[in-house]
């Protein structure tokens, strides 16, 4: 059951994050901790993200630009150390609860902060749509940092990147390959600091489940990518806000 569930899941969630940027662990962490303790679902989607990032590295990698990635890459890395760091001291009370139509919900504060700013950025994005405005290139390390401070924390970081990469002059292919080898940095420096804080053996979590997780998450980014080609970037641009606005406001009132 384990194999159909976080398959299905990671195929979905693999094309969702193609297309926006954002969505794959946000959609597989919940998979698996159907079937493992919290650290090692953690653990495992941050596996299987990292491998996909790396899939896609392959497909678009070649059109990063290498002025972001610098600017914006450098301060990621060092905010997705920060952020890992800081898992052990995350408050774990909520902020509030409730139940509606049988389930139960609470909002924490590291979502609802997060949420607050994605949607702060999703709404600004779509205000300014017909007016593109470029932000000043100072502020790209300052978005690195925030990015990657919270990719690192809670493993949520594509949406605040598409959000500072969207007010970029960065091209449609640029934008793909750009996101991604950020992505990549940033997997790397979180998955390394939680080997070192989570007790993992490989007996523990079915490396099977995590090999093919990873293949099935090649198939969405695959599809994901022919969609995206075929799509012109002002589309791309709405379809990013819009799902930035709706994850966004998920996040704050504890839905995900």
């Amino acid at each position: 059951m384990e194999y159909i569930v976080v398959g299905i899941v990671a195929c979905l969630g693999s094309l969702l994050s193609f297309m926006s940027g954002f969505g794959m662990g946000t959609l597989l962490l919940p998979a698996f901790l159907l079937f493992f303790s919290p650290e090692l679902a953690v653990l495992g989607t941050a596996l299987v993200h990292m491998a996909n990032n790396v899939f896609k590295l392959f497909l678009v990698g070649k059109y990063a630009s290498k002025e972001m990635i610098l600017r914006f890459g450098l301060t990621s890395v060092l905010g997705a150390w920060l952020g890992a760091q800081c898992i052990a001291f995350i408050p774990k009370t909520a902020l509030w609860s409730y139940s509606l139509w049988g389930y139960f919900f609470e909002v924490k504060t590291v979502s609802f902060v997060f949420g607050a700013l994605v949607m702060f950025f999703a709404i600004y994005e779509l205000q300014q749509e017909a007016k593109k405005s470029i932000w000043p290139v100072h502020w790209l390390p300052w978005g690195g940092l925030l990015s990657g401070f919270f990719g690192g924390l809670s493993g949520h970081q594509g949406a605040l990147r598409s959000a500072f990469l969207l007010r970029t002059a960065l091209t449609k292919n640029e934008f793909m390959g750009t996101r991604v080898v950020l992505a990549c940095m940033v997997d790397i420096t979180r998955i390394s600091v939680y080997f070192s804080i989570v007790q993992w053996a490989p007996q523990t979590m079915q490396s099977g489940l995590l090999i093919f997780a990873s293949f099935a998450a090649f198939g969405g980014a695959y599809f994901g990518m022919r969609w995206m080609q075929k799509s012109e970037s002002s589309f791309i641009n709405r379809f990013i806000a819009v799902a930035m606005l709706l994850f966004g406001l998920c996040m704050m009132i504890g839905w995900i």
